[in-house]
């Protein structure tokens, strides 16, 4: 797997812990929500920064109120027709005003790119094989748009009324 932000390949400083794993001394890791809920007062207490892994039917607003403790929340996307972390990173951003990394893990497709930045994703776990290329191209495809988005970009409207 390799991880992609700004449609370039990036070191991966973040280490994904099993449930029942011991947690490395001083690096950054990435929880299950259960492990979070378990292990809660141990995790936020480390002196490491945190993230958190939500599966595609575990809702963000379960840790509302730890997210300034959290610096990244790896959103899955099992399959490509599970839309449902399009709204949670909708939710992150705009209704719990999460300003840490987003990243989607799972089924990543190049022609969902677009809306999946739109929506506050900046980080992309893909497989090995993914094209780079689709990337700067996912990013080009749509400059302007109609509709308000997560990125706080303004709109055509706004543009030509601004």
């Amino acid at each position: 797997m390799k991880l992609v932000k700004n449609a370039s390949t990036v070191a991966d400083d973040w280490t994904h812990v099993a449930d029942d794993d011991e947690l490395p001394e001083g690096k950054a890791v990435v929880v299950s929500l259960d492990r979070f809920r378990a292990d809660r007062d141990k995790l936020v207490g480390r002196n490491a920064p945190l993230g958190l892994r939500l599966k595609s039917n575990e809702a963000p607003s379960s840790v509302a109120e730890d997210l300034g403790r959290i610096a990244l929340v790896a959103l899955e996307f099992p399959i490509f027709r599970d839309g449902r972390g399009y709204s949670h990173a909708v939710q992150l951003r705009q209704r719990f005003g999460f300003d840490g990394e987003i990243r989607a893990v799972g089924d990543v497709l190049w022609d969902q790119i677009p809306h999946m930045i739109r929506c506050g994703i900046d980080g992309f776990e893909v497989g090995d094989d993914f094209p780079l290329a689709a990337f700067e191209e996912a990013r080009a495809v749509f400059t302007h748009h109609y509709q308000p988005d997560a990125t706080g970009k303004p709109t055509i409207i706004e543009l030509r009324h601004g």
